[in-house]
């Protein structure tokens, strides 16, 4: 028997190096970039207990739950943390980082999620690269969700670890991740002596064996697969555009709010300010009395395919996500989802209006209503 997944030629250290250089240039960056096989918790992680060890002060920023997830390893290696935390539903500002900086003159590495999928903010990465990289401090960014739906240039915000996934707006698979490493991290890395070596969480290892060595034998099988699957879909990045790309995601995100509140129903954005929201996924508020995570159920029996979820943990029975990312970026999907979550909430007895946000949603992806 033959299956297109099964019986495909090795994935030789050629193409694995061909897919790195052309992630490098999906991220404009002339940083060595190291393709880690696995989801992207693995790099995250990778980066983390490199470039932390006891003795050192980490600022670590928290906008959603990944912030806190990072502060939990800083920890773990015995790093001093400072949090920053701010409330789920705005964005921190370089003004408070640079505050926070000032209080804390130690501070030699900081930890940012450029844009938080699961509360639906972004951070202006580029404000804050400047005042960071104004301390001196390390700069190691979160860019999961941000990679392939808004702009993100390491090289010229100073980010010394940008650590990105596929399976958001790239459109691909989740079990692939790749990071950007400058050459102040890779120094940092060196002289850690707690840093990860012989591990999956080596990075180092990959310098030493993979890079220096001239690309020329890979540590391991990699992922064939997946690392096929990012190979197609950056091309598919190529081929529309990342500017276009880009484009594709803010309309989505405009479209997806402006329906939101047109539709009724006691809905309102999550992040308050349109400035702050990520063009990855709208959060919205459901009313008082009504359970986000009952509407989301509704509007799902009636269409299992769309990207709608409740909010995560505390968050499930007052946060609705629409996760308008990678394929789902498109004018169909968003009404189709404003619609299913207009009959979830009618049927609760809430005056929606299910045309309006039909209007709305048109008028603001830019195009007429069909």
């Amino acid at each position: 028997m033959t299956h297109p997944l099964l019986d495909l030629p090795p994935l030789t250290a050629a193409r694995f190096a061909a897919i790195e250089r052309r992630v490098a240039a999906l991220l404009s960056t002339e940083q060595d970039v190291v393709i880690t096989q696995g989801e992207a918790l693995l790099p995250l992680e990778g980066c983390i207990r490199s470039g932390a060890r006891p003795g050192s002060t980490a600022l670590n920023v928290i906008t959603g739950p990944y912030g806190q997830t990072f502060g939990n390893w800083l920890r773990d290696c015995g790093a001093r943390v400072v949090d920053l935390e701010v409330p789920f539903h705005t964005a921190v500002s370089a003004g408070q980082v640079a505050e926070a900086l000032e209080r804390h003159p130690e501070t030699d590495f900081v930890s940012l999620v450029h844009a938080e999928a699961a509360t639906g903010n972004t951070n202006p990465v580029a404000a804050i690269g400047e005042v960071v990289r104004a301390h001196g401090a390390l700069f190691m960014l979160d860019a999961v969700a941000s990679v392939g739906a808004e702009p993100l240039l390491p090289d010229a915000w100073g980010v010394d670890l940008c650590v990105i996934g596929a399976q958001k707006a790239m459109g691909g698979p989740a079990g692939v991740s790749a990071v950007s490493v400058s050459d102040r991290a890779w120094e940092r890395f060196a002289a850690n002596p707690a840093a990860p070596r012989r591990s999956y969480l080596s990075l180092l290892d990959w310098k030493e064996r993979w890079i220096d060595g001239g690309r020329r034998a890979l540590l391991h099988a990699p992922a064939q697969l997946e690392m096929l699957a990012l190979e197609a879909c950056v091309e598919r990045i190529e081929a529309e555009g990342l500017e276009a790309v880009i484009a594709r995601h803010a309309a989505a995100a405009a479209a997806t709010r402006a329906g939101a509140l047109a539709l009724g129903g006691g809905l309102e954005p999550y992040v308050h300010e349109a400035a702050d929201a990520a063009p990855v996924a709208t959060t919205l508020r459901t009313p008082a009395g009504t359970d986000a995570s009952e509407v989301v159920a509704a509007a799902l029996a009636a269409e299992p395919s769309l990207p709608l979820a409740a909010g995560g943990g505390a968050l499930a029975k007052e946060m609705i996500r629409v996760n308008h990312y990678g394929p789902d970026a498109s004018p169909e999907v968003v009404v189709s989802a404003l619609a299913a979550l207009g009959a979830a909430l009618g049927e609760r007895g809430l005056p929606v209006d299910v045309a309006a946000a039909r209007r709305a949603a048109a008028g603001a992806w830019g195009r007429p209503q069909d």
